[in-house]
């Protein structure tokens, strides 16, 4: 991702080593009127990559794509591959994080497993230095990992909100 940037590949590196990586099992059990239902809210995920396996065969997990949900198909022995929000202030939103959800099924459960990775717990988190310039000033504030993993999970999972709260306005703020 570096070299597709065309950055030091060290402002990449220094901040993922050592890194974190977390792993979760998701169950959604078979619900008869799945419309009323979501499995999972409207998020990007917090981190830097989260690799995502659909154990079964059954679809669930939707991507916003302007405006629209569009299913991810779900496809034997593939890997999904989120970019977080990590990320996107990384590449000073060169790269965007993915807003997604999951959903039910009225007669079949699915299962997924989500592993995702983030930066050391003790970097600070902010745009790339090469990746600020007067074209394209700095988008994202500067945070200390723990404070953005801490002001994430505080809050309730509504889109791309806490990513959000992390835009600089026009204002500076």
């Amino acid at each position: 991702m570096a070299n597709a940037l065309a950055i030091n590949p060290k402002e990449m590196t220094e901040l993922f080593n050592p890194g974190t990586q977390m792993l979760r099992v998701n169950y959604y059990p078979p619900c008869p009127q799945p419309e009323k239902v979501i499995g999972l809210k409207s998020h990007s995920d917090v981190g830097g990559l989260t690799i995502l396996l659909q154990i079964s065969d059954i679809d669930g997990l939707q991507i916003r794509k302007d405006g629209q949900w569009i299913p991810v198909l779900s496809l034997p022995n593939a890997f999904i591959i989120n970019l977080g929000d990590m990320l996107e202030i990384i590449t000073n939103g060169i790269y965007p994080s993915i807003e997604h959800r999951a959903t039910v099924n009225s007669e079949k459960e699915r299962i997924s497993l989500a592993t995702f990775y983030g930066p050391n717990m003790q970097a600070i988190l902010a745009p790339a230095p090469s990746l600020v310039t007067q074209e394209r000033p700095a988008q994202f504030r500067r945070i200390s990992v723990v404070d953005h993993f801490n002001g994430y999970f505080a809050q309730e999972l509504r889109g791309k909100s806490y990513l959000n709260e992390m835009r600089i306005t026009k204002d500076g703020e």
